[in-house]
């Protein structure tokens, strides 16, 4: 199969290496949203049957929701969430470890504030720190070493997760403790990689019974790993990757491209984000990451351990290695009784289908991580409802949308 990528869908089909190296184009004003779903409908009109595409994306997540994008999509399309929200892919042994590192003397664990409330099987970091431990929210990693600095006497252990997003900003962290000759910091990295995760979605998917016709790729992470990382997806799988942004025209673009290579039988690679997103991605990103770590085996919440999907810290560097510096043992995996998060985040399941969504499991009282991070889906559903807040709200939510 040849690989073909466009900059927007009135571009004609070229090859890869001609579109894919071509400078972002100017940014263009967007169609309004009603020719957008009048084009998004005459396309699905024609569709013998439904469609689905996945995000993989936490912030196309909350956006969708937030403006209510599903509540206007034709009846056979469907757009489902994916394992794009980092908080959520973590795997539940990588909990139960950084509330036990929480535990050590004379540490201070410092992470994300979306990391702190999600339930370990002994509690969240948020119950650690009630209990004595110091546990710090963090905005950015160069925070976590320089309250190393400040504190030479305390061993700093930074719990980082995330995408390739933001796995260069710990890279960061770590060349430049090594850098300063900072001893007493450490990073227990949980850091995942899409690609893995998308190709694992769709080998299992005649097992799984999952059906997804092409994907709503992630526009951060593709700033990061570039455009061209999304080609074996189309080649090996024939599925369909349009790169888009987060506003309700961009996504709305993002399916109607999907939708309309569907029903012409083609598989394509389009870029909808040329202006932030180019065919090579970050190179000096891509070099930090590849200095400081090297792919390995990671689990990941509802998906299991899978090949090369994860970050481990190089052995040059390994005395910035938590789990080397400690000797952590990485507990055994075991899921909340009930709860569905795996299954949601691998796009087998809605919150709606399990039943401790809005009853046991709420952003109060959160039994899995899809309801505690900000980019979960289960969250998203529980603020804004099923379809979405801001349109549901409206009888003619296309009005809106103009």
């Amino acid at each position: 199969m040849r690989i073909s990528t466009l900059h927007s869908s009135a571009d004609t089909m070229r090859p890869a290496t001609e579109l894919l190296t071509k400078l972002p184009s100017p940014l263009k004003p967007c169609q309004n949203i009603r020719q957008l779903l009048s084009r998004l409908g005459t396309a699905a009109a024609k569709v013998n049957g439904s469609l689905a595409f996945m995000e993989v994306c936490g912030t196309h997540t909350m956006s969708a929701f937030r403006c209510g994008l599903k509540t206007v999509l034709p009846e056979n399309i469907r757009l489902i969430s994916g394992p794009g929200c980092p908080v959520c892919v973590t795997a539940q042994s990588d909990i139960d470890l950084m509330v036990g590192v929480a535990g050590l003397a004379n540490v201070i664990i410092c992470t994300y504030g979306d990391m702190l409330r999600v339930p370990g099987r002994r509690g969240t970091l948020e119950t650690a720190r009630m209990a004595g431990a110091d546990v710090r929210v963090i905005y950015s990693s160069l925070d976590a070493l320089a309250i190393a600095q400040k504190e030479p006497d305390r061993e700093i252990i930074f719990a980082a997760v995330g995408f390739e997003t933001t796995a260069p900003a710990t890279a960061a962290a770590i060349l430049e403790a090594h850098r300063r000759g900072v001893d007493n910091f450490s990073v227990l990295a949980s850091h995942k990689r899409i690609i893995p995760a998308m190709r694992a979605l769709l080998n299992a998917a005649p097992t799984t019974g999952l059906g997804v016709d092409g994907f709503m790729a992630p526009g951060h992470v593709s700033v990061i790993i570039g455009s061209r990382a999304y080609e074996p997806i189309v080649a090996e799988y024939a599925k369909s990757c349009v790169i888009g942004g987060f506003e309700p025209q961009q996504m709305l673009s993002a399916l109607a491209d999907l939708t309309e290579l569907a029903l012409a039988g083609r598989s394509a690679l389009i870029n909808q984000y040329p202006e932030v997103v180019r065919a090579d991605g970050n190179i000096a990103a891509q070099k930090l990451l590849a200095t400081i770590f090297e792919p390995c085996s990671a689990r990941w919440r509802g998906l299991g351990a899978m090949d090369e999907s994860g970050l481990a810290i190089r052995t040059e560097f390994s005395r910035f290695d938590a789990r080397v510096r400690f000797s952590l043992v990485q507990p055994q995996e075991s899921e909340p009784r009930g709860c569905l998060c795996g299954q949601v985040i691998s796009g087998l399941a809605e919150p709606g289908n399990c039943k401790l969504f809005g009853k046991v499991c709420t952003p109060i009282n959160p039994i899995g991580p899809c309801m505690v991070s900000s980019e979960g889906t289960c969250a998203a559903w529980f603020k804004y409802g099923c379809g979405g807040g801001a349109f549901a709200a409206k009888s003619k939510p296309q009005e809106l949308l103009s």
